[in-house]
């Protein structure tokens, strides 16, 4: 007698439904048995899973970009950018804010026009962990990593 499972169906609708998925075991058996059962798995807790994880890509998605933006700061005033160009006046203006809470945290060494700013180094490190820790908070809190699976069988009679 020999026995074969094949996953012959996973089924993710767009809606927030448990994801489910369909087995089928065959045993070869007399012509006059039933000899195919489905089993339907559903995990009740992957929408409660994928909504962590989406709400995890937001936060490093946001906190992604203040970097990027206080990282192209820190490389326009590392070069000595003019600071009435448009671009430059552009990035200091929307950084301004992001790097006001460490201004003066430590002094600002120049060198003909080049500034070397660590409050921004340590405004990119500090922005770092705080998307860090939400991104955990929000998993602690949203995600659920138990993988309770309920089934359902039912014989199919695959004499026909």
């Amino acid at each position: 007698m020999q026995e074969r499972t094949d996953v012959i169906e996973t089924v993710r609708p767009l809606d927030p439904a448990p994801t489910e998925v369909h087995r089928v075991s065959t045993t070869a058996m007399p012509a006059t048995a039933v000899d195919r059962v489905e089993t339907v798995a559903y995990d009740p807790y992957d929408a409660r899973r994928q909504t962590a994880y989406r709400a995890t890509q937001l936060i490093y998605w946001v906190f992604g970009l203040i970097e990027g933006l206080i990282l192209v700061r820190f490389v326009l005033k590392a070069l000595g950018a003019n600071p009435d160009a448009g671009f430059a006046a552009f990035i200091y203006g929307i950084t301004a804010p992001l790097v006001l809470p460490f201004q003066n945290l430590f002094g600002t060494p120049q060198a003909q026009g080049s500034v070397l700013e660590l409050n921004s180094l340590v405004a990119l490190i500090v922005y770092a962990v705080i998307a860090w820790l939400l991104a955990k908070l929000v998993w602690v809190v949203m995600g659920e990593t138990r993988s309770a699976v309920r089934t359902h069988s039912s014989e199919i009679d695959a004499r026909v």
